[in-house]
């Protein structure tokens, strides 16, 4: 997976470059006296999900770290947007944080008409925590009674159903819904789309049955599909996943030439935080990534850490913004 690129609109990132040093503190007392109390890390989707799998795997030794505790709030709807306006709207104080994704900062802005915060100006990225592969996964039960086992199979099953497939997601303008909404356009093929909170919720109706197909962060997934509950078909990156390595791509089973639509999970500040307060949390988030016990938990998971810059991570937002919006446009999805 590749993590950066080096076309990106000069604007966008001395935007966010500026959040990064808007600090109303002075960078030696804010490495005297930050943190003095638990710091909060938005998770802006329901427990269960890939966001709220990563916040928690890396806030133990963020806690450890500082001596303090770093604790999970889960604060879900409307694609991620509600708990990111929430971080948007807080203190720079170090004190809340945001576990971004490609939802909110490389989808949304395209994708909704109002956007109740400013992806790039009212946020300080930290760093890039991972990125990960969706997988397309169905329903195993429908699936055999379908006998369906390829995509190629669910797309003539799809065709031969208009109408009667649904498709669940974490919500609208996720890296789920959008992957979905791909998949939709280059096959020419209709399914009603779901939204949920979250990928927990829409997991658990999609293994119960109320659901057909979901194209989930693989780190989510992976329990059920392992259990036998889900069925996965193919994943949705360019490249096959090491911790599914034997699953093509969807390029690859469907001949559905440069389709990819992967996902990633960063954490970012509120805009004036102190550059010292980004910097500390980045070294240590990288630190956490780089242990053989992280790196071992994450790759079993399908996860590819990452831990790099604050000035890093603009870059790559910023990119990721003008790769989606152009998605976006392509697919003609739109979320008033």
């Amino acid at each position: 997976m590749a993590l950066f690129s080096r076309h990106f609109p000069r604007r966008t990132v001395l935007g966010m470059a500026a959040a990064l040093c808007l600090a109303s503190v002075p960078a030696a007392w804010a490495q005297t006296a930050w943190p003095s109390k638990p710091v909060k890390i938005v998770v802006p989707f329901t427990p269960g999900g890939t966001t709220d799998i990563l916040a928690r795997a890396i806030a133990p030794d963020l806690s450890k770290a500082f001596n303090q505790q770093f604790v999970i709030e889960n604060k879900g709807g409307a694609g991620g947007n509600i708990g990111a306006e929430q971080v948007a709207k807080s203190p720079g104080d170090g004190y809340t944080l945001l576990m971004g994704t490609v939802g909110t900062h490389g989808i949304n802005r395209a994708l909704y008409n109002k956007l109740p915060y400013d992806p790039f100006k009212d946020f300080a990225p930290i760093t890039l925590v991972a990125g990960v592969p969706n997988v397309m996964v169905v329903n195993a039960e429908k699936a055999a009674a379908a006998k369906i086992n390829t995509v190629k199979d669910f797309i003539a099953y799809a065709k031969a159903n208009p109408g009667k497939l649904n498709m669940a997601s974490s919500g609208n303008g996720t890296s789920i819904h959008m992957a979905g909404e791909l998949f939709k356009s280059q096959t020419n093929i209709f399914m009603t789309h779901i939204p949920y909170r979250g990928s927990g919720p829409a997991l658990l109706d999609l293994a119960g049955g109320s659901m057909d197909v979901m194209f989930d962060n693989l780190p989510s997934a992976m329990q059920l599909i392992k259990s036998g509950k889900l069925k996965a078909l193919a994943v949705t990156s360019s490249q096959r996943s090491a911790a599914l390595p034997e699953m093509p791509t969807v390029e690859e089973a469907a001949g559905l030439k440069g389709f990819e639509a992967s996902s990633w999970f960063g954490l970012l500040a509120p805009a004036g935080t102190p550059p010292d307060v980004v910097k500390r949390i980045q070294v240590e988030v990288a630190k956490s990534l780089a242990s053989p016990a992280m790196k071992e938990r994450l790759a079993g998971l399908g996860a590819i850490p990452s831990g790099n810059t604050p000035e890093q991570f603009v870059e790559f937002i910023a990119n990721e913004h003008q790769k989606w919006a152009a998605v976006v446009k392509a697919s003609g999805a739109k979320v008033d």
